[in-house]
This record gives C-alpha cells, sequence and structure tokens, in this order.
C-alpha cells in the first residue's frame, strides 16, 4: 500500500513497539540489579507490572524496589496506551482507506459511458488491456481474484471484485452504459453464462468472446456473441504463417502496435473528416497528399468491407475508412481533423 497515511502509521506502529521493548528491558535490568531477583523472576515482575494484571510481588519490595515500580508502571501505562491507540487507529484507517477508495473506483466507473468490460484479467484480458490503453479507450476489468487486483491496482485500472457470472457484479461494471464486452476467461462455460446474461442486460452490447474448443463457437455465437475468438486457433495459423510467408507476418504485426502510442492504422468515421451531406469520394478527399495516411478499406453503412477501395469510392455518412500510416501520420490525420481519441 503506498497511501502516505497508511506509512505514517506503520511508523508510529514501530516506535510503539520499540518504546514497549525498551521498557521490557529497563524493567528487568532494574529488578534483577536493585532487588536482586533473578533474571527469570525479573522478567516476570516486570510483565505483570507493565500489563497490571494485580499479581503479587514474588518478594516484599525494599523502598528502591517500590520507586522504581511506581516509575516503570506510569511509563507503561502511557507507552501500552499510546502502542494500543495507534495500532487501533490503524486498522481502522486501513478498513476506511479502502472503503474510500472503492467507493471512489465505483465512482469513476458509474461516470464511464461507451466503455469496454474485460471479463477476467488472465493472458488474453491483459493483452485486451494493453491495446486498449494505446488507443486511449475506457476499459473497466472484472476480476474474482482479489490477489489480482491488488498487484495491478496501482495502475490506474478500474477493477470490479466480484464474478462476472453474476448480474450485480456486471452492472457494477457499468454493462447497461458499455458498448463492448470482451469475456476472456479460460472456461468456455463461464464465458457462454457471461454472454447469455450481458445479451439479456444490455441487447445493443457488442460482445467478443473468448472460446477454447471449436465446439463452443457456435453455441457462444448462438447466445448472442458478436465474434468469438480461438486463441489456439489463431497461435497455429500465425506459426504456419511464418513458415509460409514470415516477412509478410513480421509486417503485419508492425502495423498494429510496437510501443506505446505507437499506432501505424487507424478506424475513422467519415463523419468526422468532412460534411458528409455533401458526399466526397476517397480522390476528392485526398488524405494521402494532407496526411500522407493511405486508405487501405472502406466500411459501408451495411457494415461490408471493401480492401483497397477504388479512388472514386464514395464516403457516406455512417460509412468508416481504415488508414494506413506512420504514427506521425495518424498523429497529423487527427490534429488536420480534430479527431480526439476517447479517454
Amino acid at each position: 500500500m503506498n497511501n502516505p497515511l497508511i506509512k505514517l502509521f506503520r511508523s508510529k506502529i514501530y516506535t510503539a513497539l520499540i518504546l514497549l521493548v525498551i521498557v521490557l528491558f529497563i524493567g528487568v535490568l532494574g529488578y534483577r540489579f536493585i532487588s536482586g531477583f533473578s533474571w527469570i523472576d525479573s522478567v516476570y515482575m516486570t510483565v505483570i507490572t507493565i500489563t497490571t494484571v494485580g499479581f503479587g510481588e514474588i518478594e516484599p519490595l525494599g523502598v528502591s524496589a517500590k520507586i522504581f515500580t511506581i516509575f516503570l508502571i506510569l511509563a507503561s501505562v502511557v507507552i501500552v496506551g499510546y502502542a494500543i491507540s495507534i495500532i487501533t487507529e490503524y486498522i481502522l484507517s486501513r478498513n476506511n482507506f479502502e472503503d474510500i477508495k472503492k467507493r471512489k473506483m465505483q465512482k469513476k466507473i458509474d461516470s464511464m459511458h461507451d466503455h469496454i468490460i474485460i471479463c477476467g484479467y488472465g493472458r488474453n484480458g491483459k493483452q485486451a488491456a494493453t491495446k486498449l490503453s494505446t488507443y486511449n479507450k475506457p476499459f473497466v476489468i472484472v476480476e474474482k481474484d482479489k490477489e489480482v487486483i491488488e498487484k495491478f491496482k496501482e495502475d490506474d485500472v478500474s477493477f470490479v471484485h466480484g464474478n462476472a457470472n453474476e448480474d450485480k457484479t456486471l452492472i457494477e461494471a457499468g454493462i447497461e452504459r458499455a458498448s463492448t464486452l470482451i469475456s476472456a476467461l479460460p472456461s468456455d462455460a463461464d464465458n457462454l453464462f457471461i454472454v447469455l446474461s450481458a445479451r439479456q442486460i444490455n441487447s445493443e452490447l457488442t460482445i467478443i468472446s473468448r472460446a477454447s474448443q471449436e465446439t463452443s463457437y457456435q453455441k457462444l455465437k448462438l447466445a448472442g456473441a458478436n465474434n468469438v475468438i480461438l486463441p489456439d486457433r489463431i497461435g497455429g495459423d500465425q506459426m504456419a504463417s511464418l513458415v509460409v510467408v514470415p516477412d509478410l507476418v513480421e509486417f503485419i504485426d508492425n502495423l498494429g502496435i510496437v510501443g506505446e502510442r505507437n499506432i501505424n492504422i487507424e478506424e475513422v468515421k467519415v463523419d468526422q473528416l468532412y460534411d458528409a451531406t455533401n458526399t466526397k469520394t476517397i480522390r476528392e478527399l485526398d488524405l494521402r497528399r494532407k496526411t500522407g495516411c493511405t486508405v487501405i478499406g472502406f466500411k459501408d453503412t451495411k457494415g461490408e468491407y471493401i480492401v483497397n477501395p477504388e479512388a472514386d469510392t464514395k464516403l457516406v455518412t455512417g460509412s468508416k475508412i481504415i488508414v494506413l500510416g506512420r504514427p506521425e501520420q495518424i498523429e497529423k490525420l487527427n490534429s488536420e481533423y480534430n479527431i480526439e481519441q476517447e479517454a
């Protein structure tokens, strides 16, 4: 825990413990050399005096020993009281801090709209979160393993602790306001249940699910998943492609994200580029000259894609284009047309 308040309490606890050890040490030495008790008897007398349990003395105390005992009692009452108050305050503050942080996190999630929900923060979930972060897409992670949340919560990632199979947990993650849900759990049965629940709560939600078995593909589609990803199949295809067309695979890999904010490819709504009520063609838009980016794909209003569209393709309202360029060219495109990345 990196909270300064918690660190302060811990330092006070260490101080209190050191003072207790010092008082114990002084008490043992005092009874040993003032009253001539054995080491065991000295420890016994010191402990019953500090804890004020009320047992009798081993032997009648002399005047010097009585005076020493009075000061030992006064000192121990102050120090023990201080230690108990600090430990109690630390426990209460720790619980309060956790509650405050949880409420703050929930408030942040409640303010989100059109965000992405990632169910499961395993290998696939982390990869999805990394890419979404690079594109500045807001997302919430649903994870039932408290240790995973404790490990990564300092990375300024929004977490909801709970089982994604439960509607209550999905609602806490803002599923009713979300645009997309990624179900990345290792169990196909869990993913299937999440897809069913999510589709029931939000019929407009785009749902992407992971599947381990090919037999689960159709079931997840029928349950309401828009896309089903089979990581093992993708991995096998990738390895085979590295044998057949290794240079092409390497080039395609570099079209994605090489490093932080190192984006080479972007999907842009036509409406963000110009007033689409007066339809223009790709040639008339002339993105290549203005920004250096090349249009490599076109998605019409029906959702159909055209790879390497013709220059006279009409960019109607509601359609999208996919552009390719170096990171600085993508940045120039966003700057030229005032395209803001979603926070």
